[in-house]
């Protein structure tokens, strides 16, 4: 039976309760195809973990599976064969949210700091992140981090500067936020154990309180997403049924809201088992063989 995509795009989560998983993949597929804001860069095949060279080829490799369905990319370190993610980016006609990892190593977030900087001065940078859900680790004291924040504004007046971190972050420390030229928040309803059916509403809330943080300023939401395998979280269930329907919903919500949003993620990791349990493993629109998910 067929049905008309474009009208389905329009409705809410709600309303996919009585598709099947066939038109699910359908209308996952059609959603895809008119492309997304943005999308988490995955570099590491299966194999590798953060620590490990990541190769130029398997760079491009990638950003050429993903470009005919995304503006932007998300990169998460300017370390390790990172830096080169932008600048390979930049060559396929892509737009570049680019980031520092910190961490507690203060020579390693030296180094990232600075090639973030000079990514930037070269061109490679559309949006300059200085370092993901340090506060909610406690990798670096607040104070180490508005420095490293103000450093990187301080050398790049021209490219919008923020900080990464679970929305309630910028509600919470609002030096870090009045620091930021740019709120950039990672917003997961899946990690808060909220149920699929009312995971729309709850990201919808969840944009609301950066936005009300940031008393004004832009709130690009940097992550969000759901994995099709695992184990479920209190209401929170992984499920090939519940990660298509999100995609669809988050995807349609962002398009008619105008909201940029980056999806996590581009590919499977094998290796974020370690720290995120058997669900890490399964949040990529790709799996870990790189081929598409339905």
């Amino acid at each position: 039976m067929s049905f008309n995509a474009e009208k389905i795009l329009a409705l809410t989560g709600k309303d996919l309760q009585g598709f099947s998983l066939e038109k699910l993949a359908e209308l996952f597929r059609a959603t895809l195809d008119k492309g997304m804001h943005g999308l988490c860069f995955s570099p590491y095949v299966d194999g590798q973990q953060p620590g490990d060279r990541l190769s130029e080829e398997q760079i491009r490799r990638r950003l050429e599976i993903i470009r005919p369905y995304t503006q932007w990319i998300r990169s998460f370190s300017c370390t390790e064969g990172n830096e080169l993610i932008p600048k390979i980016a930049k060559e396929l006609g892509m737009k570049t949210l680019v980031g520092a990892w910190l961490g507690k190593e203060a020579n390693i977030n030296q180094e990232e700091v600075q090639n973030l900087i000079e990514l930037a001065k070269e061109g490679y940078v559309d949006v300059a992140a200085v370092g993901n859900e340090v506060l909610y680790r406690k990798d670096l004291p607040e104070d180490q981090l508005l420095e490293l924040i103000i450093k990187v504004k301080n050398e790049l007046p021209d490219i919008p500067v923020g900080y990464v971190d679970a929305y309630y972050e910028f509600e919470r420390k609002p030096l870090i936020t009045n620091a930021c030229d740019i709120l950039l928040a990672n917003c997961y309803p899946y990690w808060e154990g909220c149920a699929l059916d009312y995971s729309l509403l709850y990201i919808k809330d969840m944009y609301a309180r950066a936005l009300r943080a940031g008393n004004g300023k832009k709130v690009i939401i940097t992550e969000t997403g759901w994995p099709s395998q695992g184990t479920p979280l209190y209401g929170a269930v992984p499920s090939d049924e519940n990660f298509l329907k999100y995609f669809i919903n988050i995807q349609n919500w962002a398009h008619q809201e105008s909201i940029e949003l980056f999806y996590f993620s581009s590919f499977d990791e094998s290796w974020k088992v370690g720290t995120e349990g058997d669900v890490g493993a399964y949040w990529g629109l790709w799996n870990k063989e790189e081929q598409k998910k339905w």
